[in-house]
């Protein structure tokens, strides 16, 4: 399984989506028959790709989250007071950025 989606090919679904649906939309006004059903069937591909991609995007997503999680986590076991002064320092610059505002 390849966890490997990129945001460009994510966003040009859905926009290939968006676009097919819109057609279906500007073409429920003017045809009938044969048209509305091929662009019918165009746009229900274009949805049906895009909750893969996506399905396949949160796949990925919780992949490397579990995989940043598990590696925080050793890190954390391995070296608790080094971890401790990296929380410390966060703290200390995130109160001086929020004390300028």
């Amino acid at each position: 399984m390849s966890y490997a989606v990129s945001d460009e090919q994510l966003n040009a679904h859905f926009k290939n989506a968006l676009a097919d649906a819109e057609a279906l939309v500007k073409a429920t006004a003017d045809l009938g028959g044969e048209g509305l059903a091929g662009i019918r069937a165009r746009a229900e591909e274009s949805l049906r790709v895009l909750k893969v991609r996506a399905g396949d995007a949160q796949q990925a997503i919780n992949y490397r989250t579990r995989e940043a999680a598990n590696a925080t986590d050793a890190y954390v076991h391995e070296k608790p007071w080094e971890a401790i002064g990296v929380a410390a320092g966060m703290g200390l610059l995130i109160g001086v950025l929020v004390a300028r505002r």
